[in-house]
Formats: structure tokens, C-alpha cells, sequence
């Protein structure tokens, strides 16, 4: 369990010491399961994201995006049932007010399956339920009547604007709805740094089907997101399926399936996909009192489509990649700690370096950095011994060094230094784009 908890503990001090995320509001003490996202984490973060919409919307003609709202009328959330049950049963400990999860706590006994934190036995409360969802009032008036919640989730967004996108964008069934946004839920027990927080953000996709094809569909989108995380640079072998037990399905799902991955703390889920059948759009239509039938004019029928449901959380997905990637490598004299990122999502494509300073190597470097930053992000750094510009760079997840040398100055060649193999080729300087695109567009 300590080398467990270890892994965790120094991917948050990486991304704290090369800006991926920090605490929230930390010079104030910070906020529990909330962070920001540094310079190179908004970057990475940016790019899964980028690379989801791309494969989900620009490479499916039948699926368009959607950007909802997070403020929505109440009855969005009664007709969800997220009013009613979306909640914890949760205990308190009447000595030092602490809240618990009831799966924590020996219900037989009244008392922790380990000790509160205040050492108090016996002294816990009987269970209670707890609603997830963020409270606010809308209007200047704080009453009851002004109530509003903050989404728990973005999938009820694209629910209740199913028909206006079907109408405007002329798409005919079967069809999907896409989203990227960000999502609150009060969690009791957050953790494991970025994997469980109060505030996210998700990456969905909701598919409007035929009934009766909601199997075949099914089938195709889960085999189809697995390959999304295997394209994605995760370790194949990391990834397996879960399939939900009758006893383990949400009250909304047909059937339901986890892409998990294998974190240091064991398999959690990184992605759920779910046949939700005609659930949400007969509740969304019972709530509004709006006809949300699609008209198929091939069989002359109405029907309330079936939604097969992708949804994965962005936050997740970034801290498997960083997991994923982070190796401390032993060498000869040194270990070298680097992020296998892969190229596609690393946050700087390409370092640049002047050897030393001086001999218009750093000119030279600095013109190079300027013609990149056209096409790639990239970071130009002149400070210290090349080996320790090397290393802060493999920290980084950076996948390609360019160093400007002697050499430069006489046949306008530079060396491309590969962040996996640390092997070194010379490279006109004329080719350097063309060469980081194969390469970046070319690695595994």
C-alpha cells in the first residue's frame, strides 16, 4: 500500500514543480478536491480534450457539438431524478462533526470500520441521505422558490436540446449529440488527487438510435472507445472492461460497461458506456409536456429514440496519461524521472537549445523557436548544462530536443534528440517542421 500511495504522491509533486496542476487556492491553505491547472497542465488538459472532439465529432459526420448551459431550469434535474436520488447515505460523528459514507462505518455497531478522527467510539449518528448537487439561488432574493443547481453532470444538457439540434442541423437518426464541459457534484469522499473532485469536467457523447438496433450499437461504441484510449498512448494492457451486474445498474440503463484502467490504487473507471433506452426523452417529455418523437418517414412511425450514452471525465483521463507515461529510469550514474507522453497530447512538441551562449548559437536558436511557435508549441531554454536541460524537458513530457552547435554554424544542421530513446540525429534546419510533424503524427 505504500508504494502505491507513493506513485500518487510524486505525480503531485511533479506537477506542482513543472506546472501541470497545483492546489487551489493553496496560499490560502488550499480547498479540498478542487485544482488549477498550471501552464503545461492547461496544455495537456487542452490537447486530450482537442483530440476527443476530433475523433468524435470531425471523423463522424452523424455526430455534432453542443455547448449547454450550466445553469438550468429546476425541473430538468426533478425530471432527471437527480432530485430524488441523486444522493449518499451519509453518518456524522457527533464528537468532532465529521461526515462519513455509510459503507464506512459497521452499521451493526454504530462506529467506524476504522477510527473517526477524533479516536470516538459510539458515538455516530444513524444515516442519513445527502444530495450530491451543488445549491444556488438565482435573482437577487435568496428563497426557496429562487433555488437553482449547478449540473452534476453535462448529459442532461444535450437531452433537453435533442429536438432543436435535430430540427437545425437536419441530422436524421441514428445521430449524436457531443460535449465537453465542466460538471459539479458535492462528493463526501473525494481523493486520490485529481481522480475524484467537486468540480470537472466531462467529455460526452450521447447517440440517438432506433430501438431496435441498441444492441449492435452498443456493441460498436464500447469496442470503438477502447480503441480511443489505446490510440490515445495508454498502456493496452492497463485497460480491460467491466460489464455491470443486473445489481449494479443505474435505474436509467439497459446495460452498462466501464473502460477501467489499472491506477496505482487498483482498476478504477475511466469511461462508462450505457445503453440508456428512451428514459431520459420520456422523462424530459412527461416534465415539459413536449412531443420529443422522431418521425422515421422510411417506416412512417414515431418513436422516442434509445441513447447510447460515452461519457468519460477530462480531469480522469489526464491523470491516467501522467500516470500512464511517468517512469524514473535507471542509469548508469543517474535515474532519469520522464513522462511518456505521447506526442500527440504532449504540452510542448519540441525544446530548443543554444548549445552555449555565444557564437550567434542562441540567435540562430531563437529564429528556429520563432519559426516553430508557427506551426507547435515549443520552449526555448538556454540556461544550465545541456544534460540538465535534457532532463527538466523529459520531466516535462517534452518528446523532441533541438540543439543548435558547432556544427550549425558551418553546414545549418542541428540534432533531434528523441525523449524515449535518447538517440541524436542531425537534421537540416530547413526540415525541422516537416520532421516533427512525421514524427509526432508517426509515433505509436
Amino acid at each position: 500500500m505504500a508504494k502505491e500511495t507513493s506513485v500518487i504522491d510524486k505525480i503531485v509533486s511533479l506537477c506542482k514543480r513543472r506546472g501541470f496542476i497545483y492546489q487551489s487556492s493553496e496560499i490560502y491553505g488550499g480547498i479540498n478536491a478542487c485544482y488549477d491547472y498550471g501552464p503545461l497542465g492547461v496544455e495537456l488538459k487542452r490537447n486530450v480534450k482537442e483530440f476527443w472532439w476530433r475523433s468524435m465529432v470531425y471523423e463522424n459526420s452523424n455526430i455534432v457539438g453542443l455547448d449547454a448551459a450550466i445553469l438550468m431550469h429546476p425541473k430538468v434535474w426533478e425530471a432527471s431524478g437527480h432530485v430524488q436520488s441523486f444522493t449518499d447515505p451519509l453518518i456524522d460523528c457527533k464528537q468532532c462533526k465529521a461526515r462519513f459514507r455509510e459503507d464506512d462505518v459497521d452499521s451493526e455497531k454504530l462506529q467506524m470500520k476504522q477510527c473517526p478522527q477524533c479516536g470516538t467510539k459510539g458515538s455516530l449518528t444513524e444515516a442519513r441521505q445527502f444530495n450530491l448537487m451543488f445549491k444556488t439561488n438565482m435573482g437577487p432574493v435568496e428563497e426557496r422558490s429562487s433555488e437553482i443547481f449547478l449540473r452534476p453532470e453535462t448529459a442532461q444538457g444535450i437531452y433537453v436540446n435533442y429536438k432543436n439540434v435535430l430540427d437545425s442541423s437536419r441530422q436524421k437518426i441514428p445521430f449524436g449529440i457531443a460535449q465537453i464541459g465542466k460538471a459539479f457534484r458535492n462528493e463526501i469522499t473525494p481523493g486520490n488527487f485529481i481522480f475524484r473532485t467537486r468540480e470537472f469536467e466531462q467529455m460526452e457523447m450521447q447517440y440517438f438510435i432506433c430501438p431496435e438496433h441498441d444492441e449492435d450499437v452498443y456493441e460498436e461504441w464500447k469496442n470503438n472507445r477502447l480503441e480511443w484510449y489505446k490510440s490515445l498512448g495508454i498502456t493496452a494492457d492497463k485497460l480491460r472492461l467491466h460489464e455491470h451486474a443486473e445489481d449494479e445498474l443505474a435505474h436509467y440503463a439497459k446495460r452498462a460497461i466501464d473502460i477501467e484502467y489499472e491506477f496505482p490504487m487498483g482498476y478504477k473507471e475511466l469511461e462508462g458506456i450505457h445503453n440508456r433506452t428512451d428514459f431520459d426523452l420520456t422523462r424530459h417529455q412527461d416534465f415539459s409536456g413536449k412531443d420529443l418523437r422522431y418521425f422515421d418517414d422510411q417506416i412512417r412511425q414515431r418513436f422516442i429514440p434509445y441513447i447510447i450514452e460515452t461519457s468519460a471525465g477530462v480531469d480522469r483521463t489526464v491523470l491516467t496519461c501522467l500516470i500512464d507515461a511517468y517512469e524514473e529510469e535507471k542509469l548508469d550514474n543517474d535515474t532519469r524521472t520522464v513522462l511518456h507522453l505521447d506526442a500527440k497530447i504532449a504540452p510542448y512538441k519540441a525544446a530548443v537549445f543554444p548549445l552555449v551562449k555565444k557564437d550567434n548559437m542562441p540567435e540562430i536558436a531563437r529564429k528556429i523557436t520563432n519559426d516553430l511557435m508557427k506551426e507547435f508549441l515549443v520552449f526555448y531554454d538556454q540556461s544550465g548544462a545541456i544534460g540538465r536541460r535534457y532532463r527538466r524537458q523529459d520531466e516535462a513530457g517534452t518528446p523532441f530536443c533541438i540543439t543548435v552547435d558547432s556544427q550549425t554554424l558551418t553546414d545549418q544542421t542541428v540534432t533531434i534528440r528523441d525523449r524515449d530513446t535518447m538517440e541524436q540525429d542531425r537534421i537540416n534546419i530547413n526540415s525541422i517542421i516537416s520532421e516533427l510533424k512525421t514524427r509526432i503524427e508517426g509515433r505509436d
